[in-house]
């Protein structure tokens, strides 16, 4: 391609230690505005349904939309950044999100928001995989658990922050400006990113075009329903959708088999700890990405908090994850692989159970905040780890590969993660109070967090 490229690295980075934190501070930018929307947009719908005239269905695809075209190319996003540099399609992306969150930000309808909000959701997802390829590329081996601890700190704490931030703006100077946030940290990124990350070299050849294509559509297929499903009702032409999904995603398997041009290259799964981890992340995302509304629910309708006292309450969540993640990263580079994700997913699970237990007692918001401590602390332990484990042993050849397949199982563990915890909600206040109710969502994770441990506590 005629670029000056990099050496792979080994025990030594691919480029100066010092720069290569500058280069994963730029990318975390890129990152921590990708995640933060998902529970950032959400405080606004109310007020953007009161001005533009819209209907609750219109509002509901002013978020789903991003999530599904954010989700559902992931598999493929990972793939280009291989193909033609992950610094390339990182500054690609982030160019079409800033662009559509401007756009998003003067949008004139509802119409053309929920438009210009599948255009961010791509750009998000041609942003998404490629930090945690870069980082595999930069950093020495030894230095990776400390890198990837920064990464993990910012995805798990992006979604904790997105309440107390969009409860701001939102009342303070509107909810344009929730899109408009995005235009200055996407130009910080942009730069810093073009200054800091190296141009490394590029390892695949042509992408199966007919292997992506049936890769979409078995995603598509999948988020759409599960996302979707409760809220149509689940009639018979959803669980016909659903099934067509499953159906690709069994044709795309097979067809990566002995394929040169492998979208998902099977070789992945060899890795122990790379299957392991991906299944735990996909437990981690039915956990973390959904359990802020029953919590907010729960403070703001059954205890009669403000949005924004409700939104101050998580802060220490996500100020604890984002101190510590570091911390547990570097000792996940020093001690046996397994041991902090193994108490990091006890933590959760005694965490989610005490907040079940503390909302069925109908307790004042203030003992919460044990709960919302613990969890916090299991956050750190469990995503940082998580990931150092999973990816650090992937040949350069196959990280691209494998930071999409680990993204997408996030993702769709948030998805699925949404509509369960939704439904029991909705259930629930049919059958017992409020509180109960909102406590009984917040014990579901906990079925999916032991198969998590369970997968965890195998790592090598």
């Amino acid at each position: 391609m005629g670029e000056k490229t990099l050496p792979q690295a080994g025990q030594r980075g691919a480029i100066p230690e010092k720069q290569a934190w500058k280069a994963l501070a730029a990318l975390c930018i890129g990152l921590f505005v990708t995640l933060l929307d998902q529970s950032l947009v959400a405080v606004s719908l109310p007020r953007i349904r009161e001005e533009l005239g819209a209907s609750i269905n219109q509002v509901v695809w002013v978020s789903a939309i991003y999530l599904l075209t954010f989700a559902v190319p992931l598999l493929i996003t990972g793939r280009l950044g291989d193909r033609y540099g992950q610094r390339n399609i990182y500054l690609i992306g982030m160019a079409i999100f800033t662009l559509a969150a401007f756009a998003c930000s003067q949008a004139p309808t509802i119409e053309w928001l929920i438009l210009l909000r599948a255009v961010q959701g791509f750009g998000g997802s041609l942003i998404n995989p490629q930090p945690l390829s870069i980082i595999h590329r930069i950093f020495a081996h030894n230095r990776r658990g400390a890198a990837t601890g920064v990464w993990s700190a910012v995805a798990s704490s992006a979604g904790l922050f997105g309440p107390v931030i969009g409860g701001v703006l939102v009342g303070t100077v509107g909810w344009r400006w929730v899109f408009f946030v995005y235009v200055p940290l996407g130009l910080i990124s942009l730069v810093m990113v073009a200054r800091y990350v190296p141009k490394l070299p590029t390892g695949t050849s042509r992408i199966d075009l007919l292997s992506g294509l049936v890769s979409l559509i078995a995603v598509l297929a999948v988020v759409f329903s599960l996302q979707q499903g409760p809220e149509l009702g689940w009639t018979w032409w959803v669980w016909v959708v659903l099934a067509l999904g499953v159906a690709a995603l069994l044709l795309f398997i097979r067809m990566q088999r002995n394929n040169p041009r492998a979208l998902v290259p099977l070789g992945l799964f060899k890795y122990r700890n790379f299957s392991l981890g991906a299944f735990a992340v996909g437990m981690l995302g039915f956990t973390v990405y959904s359990v802020n509304l029953p919590i907010m629910l729960y403070l703001q309708v059954g205890q009669g908090m403000r949005a924004e006292t409700a939104g101050l309450m998580l802060v220490p969540m996500g100020v604890i994850s984002v101190i510590m993640a570091p911390v547990l990263g570097r000792l996940t580079d020093k001690i046996a692989p397994g041991l902090i994700s193994k108490i990091g997913f006890s933590a959760m699970i005694a965490a989610m159970t005490l907040f079940g237990i503390l909302m069925h007692l109908q307790v004042t918001p203030a003992w919460l905040l044990i709960a919302i401590v613990l969890l916090g602390l299991a956050n750190a332990m469990c995503w940082s780890p998580n990931s150092t484990i999973s990816m650090r042993d992937l040949p350069p050849e196959l990280v691209g590969a494998g930071s999409g397949v680990y993204n997408t199982a996030r993702q769709v563990g948030a998805v699925v993660g949404a509509a369960a915890l939704g439904a029991v909600m909705q259930m629930g206040v049919d059958s017992f109070s409020f509180g109960a109710a909102m406590g009984n969502a917040l014990l579901l994770p906990v079925v999916f967090l032991l198969a998590g441990l369970l997968a965890v506590s195998r790592f090598k």
